[in-house]
């Protein structure tokens, strides 16, 4: 059962993750009435990469050891995820109201399932496929209307954003049992400070500070953190699991925008909770065993040994007590064996 066990912390880190990404909408339409968009994405990703060093300092967090893949994985994720996705937000926020803005960027949910099913042949059944629908009909009650008679090309400029993210998330997932915070860190600093080089080389011009503060704060809490808990949720869950849990945040953002900017509460609204509703709990409730095989593995990730973990049975050479977690290369030995779980990093088996 421990599978599962570890499956509600994916659970209650992406949901998080989606609480503070969708609170990020809103805010950062709020400072682009001071901020240049191009110049706004990079301080939204230089201040979750800036705020993670500082925290990785105070937490003495040791760098971890990536392999060649892995940093192959990493730097695409930056690049999409990192760098294009988030100026094509800013500008798409530019032409759409928030709310209608964040409920349309459940597209990234949609993408992230399809491309995890289809590219890297993640298992899903039908409960979860099911969730997924709810969720994003969540959206579609709620921002057809605006989608459909506003502007097109903010559309397509925040769309164009979710596929980079819907990207980002699978190719992250290759990295995932690495230090999360870590991997933030990187994109963040990364990115920024490449869209930071890119938007005053286009002659953007420089915000007062109280702006620039808010900017590394939000970037901090909606991004870095953010995307510390998601990654967390995409080691316990898998991509598309992970991905449906985070479809929430443009709800959350959408109910946001209703508080700061003063948009209605509509019956669509309503009516998009209780869709959205219906689909966490699908997934919450989802039940997922049977007969399994492992192949052999070697890896390396933090892990503890426990009652019910069958896959770290392996020893070390001086007493370790047990459930505090470690992390050093370990061998996995074949097994075959039968139990409830998610697609996580041990069960990527094809069905």
């Amino acid at each position: 059962m421990r599978s599962y066990r570890t499956g509600q912390v994916g659970v209650a880190s992406a949901l998080l993750a989606a609480a503070l990404f969708g609170a990020s909408t809103p805010l950062a339409k709020l400072l682009l009435t001071k901020i240049e968009p191009w110049l706004l994405a990079a301080l939204l990703y230089l201040g979750s990469g800036l705020g993670l060093y500082v925290a990785r300092i105070v937490m003495r967090s040791k760098t971890p050891m990536l392999s060649r893949a892995d940093w192959r994985w990493m730097l695409l994720a930056v690049l999409l995820g990192g760098i294009v996705a988030p100026v094509l937000l800013v500008f798409g926020l530019q032409g759409m109201t928030g709310s209608g803005a964040s409920l349309l960027l459940n597209a990234e949910a949609v993408l992230t399932a399809v491309i995890a099913w289809i590219v890297f042949k993640e298992n899903v059944d039908r409960r979860v496929a099911f969730g997924l629908v709810c969720i994003v009909a969540g959206s579609v009650v709620l921002g057809w209307g605006e989608t459909g008679g506003g502007n097109w090309l903010s559309a397509l400029a925040i769309v164009g954003a979710c596929l980079g993210w819907g990207l980002d998330n699978n190719f992250t997932r290759k990295v995932a049992l690495n230090d999360a915070s870590f991997i933030a860190m990187v994109k963040g600093l990364v990115a920024g400070t490449t869209n930071l080089v890119i938007a005053l080389a286009l002659g953007a011009a420089f915000p007062p500070a109280s702006a620039v503060g808010w900017a590394a704060l939000l970037g901090f809490a909606c991004y870095g953190v953010s995307l510390v808990l998601f990654i967390i949720g995409l080691r316990h869950l898998g991509t598309s699991r992970a991905g449906a849990y985070f479809a929430v945040a443009p709800f959350l953002g959408a109910t946001l925008s209703v508080l700061l900017l003063g948009e209605p509460i509509t019956a669509s609204l309503i009516a998009a909770g209780a869709l959205m509703a219906v689909g966490v709990w699908l997934h919450l409730s989802e039940q997922h065993g049977h007969l399994h095989e492992h192949e052999a593995l070697s890896h390396t990730h933090s892990h503890s040994h426990g009652a019910g973990d069958d896959h770290h049975d392996h020893t070390h050479s001086e007493p370790l007590t047990q459930g505090v977690r470690h992390s050093h290369a370990h061998y996995h030995r074949p097994q075959t064996h039968s139990h409830p779980h998610v697609p996580d990093a041990h069960h990527a088996h094809t069905h």
